[in-house]
């Protein structure tokens, strides 16, 4: 396999795997794109490549860029804008959760706290729903918190130290 059939295979391949992480096909095409490319590429380089629109690109590399994955460059004497995708893979993966948990898990929480709270009027039925949603409350609250403590790790001396144990 050469070169650019290998680049377009990965960034097809990481476009089909971004819905499974809460991100649209060409965002994470436009991604692929960055992370592996060596140098800051142009909006105009990132069209042409996945042969999108300029709205298109425009819009994902916006959405992008507010997920904190990837970063806006200039250069000197150029006037278009180039980008540049997050390299460092824990980053990128810390970035990730701490996203998805704020547009995903955070929401949740709030609507689940919110019907577990309900008054009931002893009902078969309200009491189980009640202790369900707790139950259930309960559950994503420690996920979320296992989820920040992982995210901490940069943060945390005792951590990298852990995970470098088991690299």
């Amino acid at each position: 396999m050469e070169f650019k059939e290998a680049k377009n295979k990965f960034v097809q391949t990481w476009g089909a795997l971004g819905s499974q992480w809460g991100i649209n096909k060409t965002m994470a095409q436009i991604h692929a794109l960055l992370m592996v490319s060596s140098e800051a590429v142009s909006m105009e380089e990132v069209m042409e490549e996945l042969q999108i629109s300029r709205g298109n690109a425009s819009m994902n590399l916006r959405a992008l860029m507010d997920w904190g994955i990837v970063y806006k460059e200039y250069k000197a004497g150029e006037r278009r804008e180039f980008f540049t995708a997050e390299k460092d893979l824990d980053e990128l993966a810390v970035k990730i959760a701490r996203e998805r948990s704020k547009r995903e898990i955070k929401p949740a929480l709030k609507i689940l706290k919110e019907v577990s709270s309900i008054p009931s009027n002893n009902t078969a039925e309200e009491i189980q729903f009640i202790e369900q949603t707790t139950k259930l409350y309960d559950f994503v609250l420690k996920a979320d918190n296992v989820l920040d403590k992982i995210t901490e790790y940069k943060d945390n001396w005792l951590t990298k130290l852990v995970v470098k144990f088991m690299k």
